[in-house]
């Protein structure tokens, strides 16, 4: 069953997530005081956004109140998790370093397996470097309508080039709803993005809008256009992607969906 997966923003602002523009950098920050609430809302959001699979993700704690470091377990498991995944997740913390936490977290990741930065952009720098360029594709569109056939022909060239001919029909599709969507609602310029992950592809489109897209009923025919499918954009990418979801981006938001080979879907998350 494909999983929708879209990061949800707590009420409270206390578990904020963002993402960068291809969906490669998830930054997760928690705030406040650590206590039960706190940690199960970290938890399950951390949870849905490793479902995601991003390339990375940065863990902001420079706003927690953890003097007793009680928080220390749940960033060693996220660890865990974001390294069992295939491919392996990266994964760093930002902790001033006058915190408590910072020390505690310094002597418990070990040999770098997690690092932790003082700064949010330290953490960006230092990964942004080690992320592989040579497997993802990129291209600018305006909100136009033969774009949707130009985001087609990139996952085309991508899908040929990679070798994953059986993941071409159903990308194509995907990505020219994900494109389709984003023209009706944003009305914006986006970016496109095909990258590879592991045996699978791993599509973005981000765009100018904060709206995060939401499942709605179809919509039924408008007069005079009884072939309108209005409304059934999503439903298909729920289909046909692996999974799907979204993230507030700087800038508006970004949207993904992900597809894997037949062979190597699996029908839950544990």
């Amino acid at each position: 069953m494909p999983v929708s997966t879209a990061c949800p923003q707590s009420e409270d602002s206390s578990v904020v997530v963002e993402g960068d523009l291809d969906a490669a950098v998830a930054l997760l920050s928690v705030r406040g005081a650590w206590d039960r609430t706190l940690r199960e809302r970290a938890t399950t959001t951390l949870n849905e956004c490793l479902a995601g699979h991003p390339e990375a993700m940065i863990l902001d704690l420079s706003g927690l109140d953890d003097a007793r470091c009680e928080s220390a377990t749940t960033w060693l498991a996220a660890r865990s998790s974001a390294a069992a995944l295939r491919p392996s997740v990266q994964l760093a913390l930002c902790i001033p370093a006058d915190l408590p936490l910072a020390d505690r977290m310094q002597r418990s990741a070990g040999q770098g397996h997690l690092p932790v930065y003082a700064k949010v952009r330290q953490a960006r720098v230092a990964i942004a470097s080690r992320l592989p360029s040579n497997e993802r594709t990129t291209l600018v569109l305006a909100s136009e309508p033969d774009s949707p056939s130009l985001a087609r022909d990139l996952v085309t060239r991508a899908c040929l080039t990679w070798g994953l001919q059986d993941l071409l029909h159903p990308a194509r599709l995907v990505m020219s709803e994900l494109v389709t969507n984003a023209i009706e609602h944003s009305g914006t310029s986006m970016r496109v993005t095909v990258s590879r992950r592991a045996a699978g592809i791993h599509l973005t489109v981000s765009d100018g809008s904060p709206v995060l897209p939401q499942m709605r009923k179809p919509a039924r025919p408008r007069p005079g256009h009884p072939l309108d499918d209005r409304g059934r954009g999503l439903r298909v990418v729920t289909v046909t992607a692996d999974a799907w979801g979204a993230l507030p981006a700087r800038t508006g938001k970004v949207v993904w969906a992900t597809l894997q080979p037949a062979a190597k879907r699996v029908t839950g998350l544990r």
